[in-house]
């Protein structure tokens, strides 16, 4: 009851609450854009810190491991030292470093600013959930859930029309400087408006959970460059690869065993044994996989395939996001009226189904944006009808600090399962190009007449800007050579979309046991 009080106690109303929300939701924004802001700059930092692709890449890296190690111990660190100042301090983290992240000299100064960013950034994104989740009532936890989901949702997209457009008209290190007035003013709105919850005494130094603390960071960011480096480095061929493999593996099952048997542990892994959190923890898994990774494969192909530039194919992306944003407040006002969160799940899963059979069937190395545009728009539908219904359902029997825990889960997991689909759909997408090219290549017969018609014309192609007889034919071969590689990605690209349609259609059964799940809302609660 003492609890329930507390939880009350944090429910905000009129002017203060639609300020918490910006602030909240504007530091979500901030974390998520800078996930993938940085892509698009990658070329340009290389030239001017003349660094290596592989050097680079950590740019991407560190971020990423920073995040989801700090990710799961949010909570604890909220508790420890109250959560108002632990979100402030986030904040200011985040945007001291990004403004150290445009100063770097170098590459590794650059990756080093990045990792303490993301050790804030991480933060920002978890606090930020479970303070608009303790804002309203439980009646109307729907609404904040979707207000919270516009800027995850939105977020991966901005990112890379935004990033193009500073590079192109600016520098790099422009895509670090936007964060310093938002970071200062979400400040500023953070110290006025959010409040802390009393939850517990903070521990001793001697009480802390150092050993769960080193368990969790050896097992979380082993894995989280297992799965970012994997593919390029060949993955279990690379003895780096394999060895961190190890380490993730022996880490997790001691920071198991440690969390369940430490009287104060850093992640309170009981919280689980809430049905509702297990089965949208799962979920959220599956979410960041066909999220991330149906973001990652979109851009690649409108700029490698069909030559578009860095900003038009972020800009692609955005109906599809603002289908999603106007989508998140609608879905609020079905759950607050009782809709079940599962048949919205079911219908999400079965959307996102048809977005990857449409990119399936209208992808062609010629492929305009009017074949791309609806499917998107679906996409956008699709993406609104699960993140809502997941995260309401995730925290709706959460109560107290457990919120801010379950948050947590749901966090991590989203992102691991973002880390786990970029890992898997880049290693298939080489797999599948080089059993494509060698599947087409069988079917280039030089003895056939077409064949030979081709190379004909386009070595008198060549011939005719002065390039010898020789040279034209090394030339033509080229172009078919190019030609067939090219159309190889396009299938390998078709081929992991159906199977991104195939795994969220084989995720729908997962609605029924969600029937289980005590997801009804409280009268006394809606009464708020």
């Amino acid at each position: 009851m003492a609890q329930a009080r507390v939880e009350d106690d944090l429910v905000e109303y009129g002017y203060r609450r639609v300020l918490i929300t910006i602030t909240a939701v504007l530091c979500a924004l901030l974390e998520i854009v800078d996930t993938t802001i940085v892509n698009v700059a990658l070329t340009n930092m290389r030239g001017s810190l003349g660094a290596t692709l592989n050097d680079v890449a950590w740019v991407i890296t560190a971020y990423a491991i920073a995040n989801v190690i700090v990710i799961p111990m949010t909570s604890w660190l909220s508790q420890q030292f109250g959560r108002r100042n632990y979100f402030v301090v986030s904040i200011i983290i985040f945007t001291v470093s990004s403004f150290l992240c445009g100063n770097a000299n170098n590459i590794w100064e650059l990756i080093i600013f990045r990792f303490i960013q993301g050790l804030g950034g991480g933060a920002l994104l978890v606090t930020a959930q479970t303070i608009i989740t303790e804002s309203y009532p439980v009646a109307k936890r729907g609404m904040a859930q979707a207000i919270y989901g516009m800027g995850v949702i939105v977020g991966p997209t901005l990112g890379p029309p935004l990033g193009g457009y500073l590079v192109d008209n600016f520098s790099w290190p422009y895509i670090f400087y936007i964060n310093i007035p938002l970071g200062i003013i979400a400040t500023i709105l953070a110290l006025s408006f959010v409040r802390s919850p009393k939850f517990g005494e903070k521990l001793k130094a001697k009480q802390v959970d150092w050993l769960g603390i080193f368990l969790l960071t050896a097992f979380i960011g082993s894995l989280q460059f297992v799965l970012e480096h994997g593919q390029q480095d060949d993955w279990f061929n690379d003895k780096v690869i394999t060895f961190l493999s190890v380490v993730s593996v022996f880490g997790l099952i001691l920071f198991i065993w440690r969390e369940l048997t430490y009287k104060h542990p850093i992640v309170n892994l009981s919280v689980l044994k809430d049905g509702n959190l297990r089965i949208g923890t799962l979920m959220c898994f599956i979410l960041g996989f066909g999220l991330y990774g149906s973001t990652l494969i979109i851009p690649i192909y409108t700029q490698s395939i069909l030559g578009w530039t860095a900003t038009d194919a972020g800009l692609l992306l955005i109906p599809g996001s603002i289908t999603t944003a106007i989508m998140m407040p609608i879905i609020g006002k079905l759950i607050q009226r009782g809709v079940p969160q599962g048949y919205m799940v079911g219908i999400g899963f079965l959307i996102f189904f048809f977005f990857t059979l449409m990119m399936h069937n209208n992808m062609t190395p010629n492929t305009g944006v009017e074949h791309l545009y609806w499917s998107l728009i679906l996409r956008g539908i699709g993406l609104g009808l699960l993140f809502v219904p997941i995260t309401t359902l995730s925290l709706s029997t959460l109560k107290g600090k457990n919120i801010g825990e379950g948050a947590a889960f749901t966090g991590m997991m989203r992102q691991l399962g973002g880390s786990f689909g970029i890992a898997i759909i880049t290693t298939f997408i080489t797999r599948f190009s080089q059993e494509h090219r060698v599947n087409l290549v069988s079917h280039l017969d030089g003895s056939r007449l077409e064949v030979q018609q081709r190379v004909m014309m386009l070595q008198k192609g060549f011939m005719s800007k002065g390039f010898t007889a020789n040279e034209s034919l090394k030339k033509a071969y080229q172009v078919i050579d190019y030609s067939v590689m090219k159309q190889s990605t396009v299938l390998s690209y078709m081929d992991i979309f159906l199977y991104l349609g195939i795994m969220f259609l084989c995720c729908i059964p997962i609605i029924f046991l969600i029937k289980k799940g005590k997801n009804k809302i409280n009268p006394a609660d809606a009464m708020h």
